[in-house]
């Protein structure tokens, strides 16, 4: 994106798998269209075909993430210049990752997206970018290996949390802090399985973490567990450690489960029809 806000030459706006350049851009998102109040009942004639490119992109971003084995999501800021320690650290988290088994997953954008995406291929990873239709498209960065383009936040966040086993969460705004807080709603309310949340940087998130601990959870909004699912690290090392112990924990326990249940069959099996 230039400097003035408008898209990047070369770049164009990406409307699902369209690309619009110059006067073809349009001033509003298929988001913004679908979440629009009714002003006349044409809704009733252009919601039900929404409906099947919803479904379509659901179906789309099942068939590309499907096979990309374990994987751990970053997300951050699009405005990290190359040049800050942020961006040095992300791609030290994305060749971290890499290195450990993992796809990295981001936004598919500049900043922090395209510096773990950036760490992860250049240590031999798989690399992935989910990219979203905004106002300004911003395009995919150079360094996503399988990129899937949405129109839909809903269903790009679906793609995010289905196929990622952590999430890291470097500095960023109202973005980043809205995937995390999606993140952690579904791990406190075990809609998923309780994957490591692991918050990079002590001094950009301790005052969140202060709020949540000293206001949020005095006032019996959460409880202490709930603030706890939140890992604060300074380092990529660190971030990457507690994902990977994280999942060793998560792994003991499948394997605990499993015994367990075998088990209980078997006691079933020995005692027999209408044993005890």
């Amino acid at each position: 994106m230039s400097d003035d806000g408008t898209p990047a030459p070369g770049r164009g706006y990406r409307k699902g798998p369209v690309l619009l350049r110059g006067t073809q851009i349009p001033a509003t998102t298929s988001d913004q269209r679908l979440l629009s109040g009714p002003t006349t009942a044409d809704w009733l004639h252009d919601d039900p075909w929404r409906v099947l490119r919803i479904q379509s992109e659901f179906v789309e971003g099942f068939g590309a993430l499907a096979e990309v084995g374990p994987a751990v999501s970053v997300f951050g800021s699009a405005r990290t210049h190359q040049d800050h320690a942020h961006y040095v650290t992300a791609v030290e988290v994305g060749r971290r990752l890499a290195e450990a088994g993992y796809a990295v997953v981001t936004g598919g954008g500049p900043g922090i997206m395209e510096a773990a995406n950036r760490g992860a291929k250049e240590a031999g990873g798989l690399s992935i970018g989910l990219g979203i239709e905004l106002p300004f498209e911003q395009g995919m960065n150079d360094y996503v290996d399988l990129g899937v383009n949405f129109r839909y936040f809903f269903a790009r966040k679906t793609m995010f949390v289905k196929y990622s086993e952590g999430f890291v969460v470097l500095p960023g705004g109202f973005g980043t802090l809205d995937e995390l807080f999606e993140a952690l709603t579904l791990v406190q309310t075990h809609k998923v399985i309780q994957f490591p949340i692991v918050l990079v940087g002590r001094d950009y998130w301790r005052g969140l973490l202060d709020w949540l601990g000293r206001t949020v959870e005095p006032h019996g909004m959460v409880s202490a567990p709930d603030v706890e699912l939140l890992r604060l690290v300074d380092t990529a090392e660190e971030a990457v450690q507690a994902v990977l112990d994280r999942g060793a924990e998560l792994r003991a326990e499948e394997v605990a489960a499993a015994r367990t249940t075998e088990q209980a069959q078997e006691q079933a099996a020995e005692a027999g029809p209408g044993g005890r």
